[in-house]
């Protein structure tokens, strides 16, 4: 492989002038870095991007740690994150926690000996469970910024993506008692979770605010038990009239087990549900459903990062909390 020296030799220049060439200096006429460029080209010259990073003590990439690659919601904040990313001229390095605490710190520990600039994770469901957070405060003191996005730990000091999970469930609960249902129903497989606790409580805020309707309330420990436990909740409660879904495969069971007991949506029952277009199309009526716009959470992740990489002294940045505003796309799940 060509190095820069041996380009300066056969140019007869420094190694400094080929290196400002390269980098379109403005300390370097027009046609020298046209005659470097083209000997570069000829001989296919790649620069050495470990002793670059060395030399400018950075990498120009990013890491990013989900919890898990098949969910739906995540790979498109991961898609949104490399697409503005690579706009800036970042590359990413993806780990996947598969929501265990040790493997996150694993992921934290193994790319910040000097492989990333900084990080952008989406906290794991065992560390939002223990309440651990030493290991995010133990990267940032390395020097290695810090943004969380979704599922966030609120007693690190970083800057934060989120979603407006409490006022989403909350309109959405408000707006299924517009169309006068009295039995509304709030499912959940994502308990454990701080996005799925926020959304139970905007659903409980609109329930009592009404003094005559109660608290119809179905957590599902494991995913894989959702359509049993659905149609067990449907049975015990047959005077269910709405639903609130909080993740994206409930909303989908509850119109298919509606239907399993003949009635019919939404004329016995509405349904709103957190989910992406891909998902609320596997019922009949389509589901009317609250969208998180993963793909903008992504981007807006990777500004504040750049932004925080890119300024000097960053450290006296003010750390900032974006949240995404959610969007209901309405469908004939609900009456109106």
């Amino acid at each position: 492989m060509v190095t820069l020296k041996q380009l300066a030799k056969e140019l007869n220049v420094s190694i400094s002038t080929v290196s400002k060439a390269l980098n379109n200096s403005e300390e370097i006429g027009e046609e020298t870095i046209k005659r470097v460029k083209e000997l570069a080209e000829l001989y296919n010259y790649k620069p050495n991007k470990v002793a670059l990073s060395l030399k400018q003590n950075k990498t120009n990439t990013i890491g990013v740690i989900i919890p898990d690659i098949l969910n739906h919601f995540l790979a498109k904040v991961l898609f949104g994150i490399e697409r503005e990313a690579n706009k800036y001229g970042y590359n990413i390095i993806t780990c996947i926690s598969n929501e265990s605490l040790e493997k996150e710190k694993n992921s934290l520990q193994l790319l910040a000996n000097g492989s990333v600039d900084g990080f952008i994770l989406c906290v794991s469901q065992e560390t939002q469970m223990k309440n651990e957070i030493q290991h995010f405060k133990k990267t940032m003191n390395q020097g290695l910024p810090i943004v969380m996005f979704d599922r966030v730990a609120h007693d690190v000091m970083c800057d934060k993506v989120i979603v407006d999970d409490f006022d989403s469930t909350y309109r959405g609960t408000q707006a299924l008692q517009a169309e006068g249902r009295k039995h509304i129903a709030f499912i959940s497989n994502i308990d454990e979770l701080s996005v799925g606790k926020l959304r139970e409580r905007g659903y409980k805020k609109a329930i009592i605010e009404q003094a005559n309707q109660e608290l119809l309330i179905l957590k599902i420990a494991n995913a894989e038990d959702s359509q049993q436990k659905i149609k067990s909740f449907f049975k015990q409660n047959k005077h269910i009239d709405g639903v609130i879904a909080a993740d994206s495969a409930s909303g989908v069971i509850a119109i298919n087990t509606a239907a399993h007991y003949k009635r019919k949506v939404p004329k016995d029952i509405s349904v709103i549900g957190f989910s992406s277009k891909s998902i609320s199309g596997h019922s009949i009526p389509r589901l009317t459903a609250i969208r998180q716009h993963a793909k903008r959470i992504g981007a807006n992740a990777a500004q504040l990062l750049i932004r925080r990489l890119k300024t000097p002294s960053s450290e006296n940045l003010d750390f900032s909390t974006k949240i995404i505003k959610t969007t209901v796309v309405k469908s004939k799940s609900v009456l109106r």
